[in-house]
């Protein structure tokens, strides 16, 4: 006697997610050539030359943005020490710029150097910045560096939060210091300043100055390019699963400490990027660029704008920097108390910046209309109490 094996029950089919249309597919592409056309063309032809060396000061500070974006929006690290990786950058390119110029006016010292009296000889750290692949390699691999050192050992100790923040906090009062008790050879609080050259090209010409303005906006777009290919890549769903569910994703074979030393040693490479680009578009770099106050700067941008958002904390960066730039002057004394009060009301009542405010908004509204609706279409059955 045979015995037939009753057919397994089919499973439940399950839905395919909806292809996106063609608007949501172009909607991204749209968006960078729009940006694209706006910094590059738009830009240069209505704003005059000292406005758009502002704008190019701005973009500076926009892209370090990204790379807050990365390791706070999506990692959920507190970074507000950026200001270390900012100055390692900016003083490495205007190291090799200072040496630059005084090579071309046959002097073998820069000129703070000469009227501090270091004597004829160049400090030995000094010396490989004269070669230019040495100095452009320096402005992100030191500060990528100096972040995967203290990363290694702050967050292998699963350091995190506030403690973090504090940390990253010490780290740029203490290189702040630092540069302004050595005179002889950083500048001291005067910092490396009067920049004449940027690879050949004097940035007292105008046409000149324009030219670096193009090269920061390029390397903003190239980098925000790159960094939302990093948010929707596997790498970029990891980091955000390590910053909602550390365990979790240690219960799946990763190391979440080794995912956010990741992110936080790119964020400071664009950091340090931000301050070479910042030094032939200003013509200084100084203690006061890179201390605390500058490093919660850069955070406030991007928490105002919307950290979690590429395009909300860039914005939220250039509407900052420009904000401060035109209060500052008209209220000198209380700028710093508004820079706090944004920062409070953004981080308290807004968490996801400006770009989150529309979603918040059509969360009330649906909220709000809830009970009538449920009202209209729910009924309750006497007997069993369930929904009919």
């Amino acid at each position: 006697m045979t015995t037939t094996t009753p057919a397994p029950a089919p499973s439940p089919a399950v839905p395919l997610p909806a292809r996106p249309t063609l608007a949501e597919r172009l909607r991204v592409p749209a968006a960078f050539v729009s940006g694209a056309v706006l910094l590059l063309g738009l830009a240069p032809a209505v704003l005059s030359d000292f406005r758009l060396n502002l704008l190019a000061k701005y973009l500076c500070y926009a892209i370090v943005a990204v790379g807050v974006s990365l390791a706070w929006g999506r990692g959920g690290l507190m970074v507000l020490g950026q200001g270390v990786f900012f100055g390692l950058g900016g003083y490495a390119m205007a190291m090799h710029l200072k040496l630059t110029d005084a090579a071309a006016t046959g002097a073998t010292l820069p000129d703070f150097m000469q009227l501090y009296g270091t004597g004829d000889t160049l400090p030995w750290w000094w010396k490989p910045f004269a070669d230019p692949a040495f100095a452009l390699a320096m402005t992100v691999l030191l500060p990528m560096a100096v972040a995967a050192l203290l990363g290694f050992f702050v967050l292998r100790r699963r350091v995190k939060g506030a403690y973090f923040a504090i940390l990253s906090q010490a780290l740029a009062a203490a290189l702040s210091i630092w540069l302004i008790g050595q005179q002889a050879t950083t500048g001291g609080t005067n910092g490396l300043t009067d920049i004449q050259g940027f690879f050949g090209y004097s940035l007292d010409d105008p046409v000149n100055q324009r030219m670096v303005y193009f090269v920061i906006a390029a390397v903003l777009l190239l980098l925000m390019a790159g960094a939302r290919q990093l948010f929707v890549s596997r790498f970029g769903e990891l980091l955000v699963a390590a910053r909602d569910s550390e365990e979790r994703v240690r219960f799946l074979g990763y190391d979440p400490a080794n995912v956010k030393l990741v992110a936080y040693v790119l964020a400071a490479g664009t950091a340090g990027l931000a301050g070479a680009l910042f030094v032939p578009a200003v013509g200084i770099i100084s203690p006061a660029l890179i201390g605390i106050v500058p490093s919660i700067g850069f955070v406030i941008g991007a928490a105002v704008g919307g950290r979690a958002s590429l395009v909300g904390a860039v914005l939220g960066a250039i509407a900052v920097a420009w904000t401060q730039s035109t209060l500052s002057d008209a209220f000198p004394a209380a700028w710093t108390y508004l820079q706090g009060l944004l920062f409070v009301v953004a981080v308290g009542f807004l968490p996801g910046g400006l770009a989150s405010l529309g979603a918040v908004l059509r969360k009330r509204r649906t909220v709000a209309s809830a009970p009538a609706s449920a009202l209209g279409t729910a009924t309750v059955a006497p007997t069993t109490g369930e929904k009919a």
